[in-house]
């Protein structure tokens, strides 16, 4: 069974490391992609190699359709390309970094959804947020403070906890998008 794999989580939590683990892993024959984003940020902005558009291109690219699913979230917009859905098409899982505020949305679209939360300590998310150097001390409360507030609820949620090495998250993620996990969903 082919399946969109929806990676959310907090920013710091470490989504983009634990993908870019996983990627540089997987065998050659391994039938999982990972979908890029496009997003209204600058390219060197730093964080995960993703698609910069200004705020028109975007608006303009998801009035043509050209966005599977895209929302908004801090004062950015967030796209991923109807790609994903022929990938899926032509029989490969597809990973993305998606959001908690869209799962709905997304699960809707996608039958086969398998959404995987990496969660982490709020003591550990807040010194990742402060070692990034993005966020003002009030802005990262307010992120921990929304991170506590939020829920889930998906009858396939895998949870990957990521407080510790990136090795021992890594693999956990490997090991799901390597088929063993999702073959049984």
């Amino acid at each position: 069974m082919t399946a969109l794999i929806y990676v959310i989580g907090p920013s710091g939590a470490g989504k983009d490391s634990i993908m870019t683990y996983a990627k540089e892993r997987l065998e050659a024959e391994n039938r999982t992609v990972f979908a890029h984003r496009y997003i209204t940020r600058a390219a060197d902005a730093g964080g995960e190699n993703h698609i910069a558009l200004d705020l028109n291109e975007f608006e303009r690219r998801a009035g043509l359709g050209l966005f599977c699913m895209d929302w908004e979230s801090h004062g950015l917009r967030y796209g991923v390309g109807i790609e994903a859905e022929t990938w899926i098409g032509m029989g490969l899982n597809v990973v993305v970094n998606g959001s908690r505020d869209y799962l709905p949305q997304a699960a809707e679209r996608f039958p086969n959804l398998v959404p995987v939360l990496i969660s982490v300590a709020h003591d550990v998310l807040r010194e990742r947020l402060r070692a990034r150097g993005r966020e003002n001390n009030d802005e990262i409360e307010k992120r921990i403070q929304r991170n506590r507030q939020m829920s889930f609820s998906h009858p396939n949620i895998v949870t990957i906890r990521n407080d510790g090495p990136l090795a021992d998250a890594g693999e956990t993620f490997l090991s799901l998008i390597s088929g063993s996990a999702l073959a049984v969903q």
